[in-house]
């Protein structure tokens, strides 16, 4: 059939595999007008009404209104433009339900109640900047005030989530529950502890800043204790405890006794708090970060034998 064949509504359908009712929708709609009709009256279209049928299929499987197909099947706005518009809306369609799908997701892990439900949609729903403003705050609750050294900045830096424009659903779900932990009183109170404790520590050992990390300390001596089976209670034990505390008072410039044991049992009982770990794995997920390795088997078992250690 050349360019000049006329179909009827009847033929359309066949060529396109849509409904003649819907053809006829269409044409009513102005989107595929008749080119002419027959003796009895019935519409006729040209061959470029196949054309346009297959882009008017496309764009509505696609989601766009009517109106908006008709503008671009009669030239008036260019496709391209529609493209951009429409993926825009989409992607923001998407964003929200992601949104949605994480804290539906997190309600039904934790059983939570619907004044917890409303407070995670709520969180879920914070624009870039609220969710600055509230991690903001935690961080100041926690560093604020202590020290102007560029070490703390660092730390707060590295504790900052960044939740992309286009997050997976995991990355809402854990940016979720980083806020609700951001907001416990208890954990923000533990988390200045930590950060009072290095201050002071810094200030005792005299130079700018610590020259290692007491918990990387203890990781490095328990790893192999923890490897080889050493119960806490054993002789074993007692050289593992002396090699750490030789370091810290090194570190310190303060001799290993009682005060000095106290004192570090402290820190680290703060520093291994579960839900600072907790945090630092939602971060990574949030930022697209490796796993932070745990140090908690580490923590717990020197923990144990200090505490044994020590006179009471």
């Amino acid at each position: 059939m050349d360019g000049d064949t006329l179909y009827s509504i009847g033929d359309l359908a066949r060529r396109t595999g849509l409904t003649v009712k819907a053809i006829r929708f269409y044409s009513d709609c102005g989107i595929v007008p008749p080119t002419d009709r027959s003796p009895a009256g019935y519409r006729l279209y040209g061959i470029n009404a196949v054309a346009r049928l297959d882009l008017v299929r496309t764009l509505r499987d696609l989601g766009l209104d009517l109106p908006t197909i008709r503008k671009v099947v009669d030239r008036e706005i260019s496709l391209p433009e529609v493209a951009a518009a429409h993926a825009e809306a989409l992607a923001v369609q998407i964003r929200t339900l992601r949104l949605r799908r994480a804290v539906l997701t997190a309600v039904a892990k934790r059983g939570s109640t619907p004044e917890e439900m409303d407070l995670m949609h709520k969180l879920a729903k914070l624009s870039e900047g609220e969710r600055r403003h509230l991690i903001g705050e935690f961080l100041g609750t926690a560093f604020g005030g202590l020290d102007a050294n560029p070490e703390f900045v660092g730390i707060m830096r590295s504790m900052t989530p960044e939740l992309p424009d286009s997050p997976e659903a995991e990355q809402v779900e854990a940016w979720v529950e980083l806020a609700e932990l951001s907001q416990d009183p208890d954990f923000r109170a533990g988390m200045r502890r930590m950060a009072e404790h290095l201050v002071a520590d810094r200030a005792q050992d005299g130079t700018a800043g610590l020259r290692r990390d007491p918990a990387a300390v203890v990781r490095d001596h328990v790893g192999p204790a923890l490897a080889a089976g050493i119960d806490t209670a054993s002789p074993q034990a007692d050289l593992v405890v002396a090699a750490v505390m030789a370091q810290y008072a090194h570190v310190v410039g303060s001799p290993d006794d009682v005060h000095l044991r106290r004192r570090l049992l402290t820190r680290l009982e703060t520093t291994n708090d579960p839900r600072r770990e907790r945090y630092l794995q939602l971060l990574a997920v949030i930022n697209g970060w490796s796993a932070p390795r745990s140090l908690a088997r580490e923590l717990d078992w020197f923990i144990q034998a200090l505490r044994a250690r020590i006179p009471a």
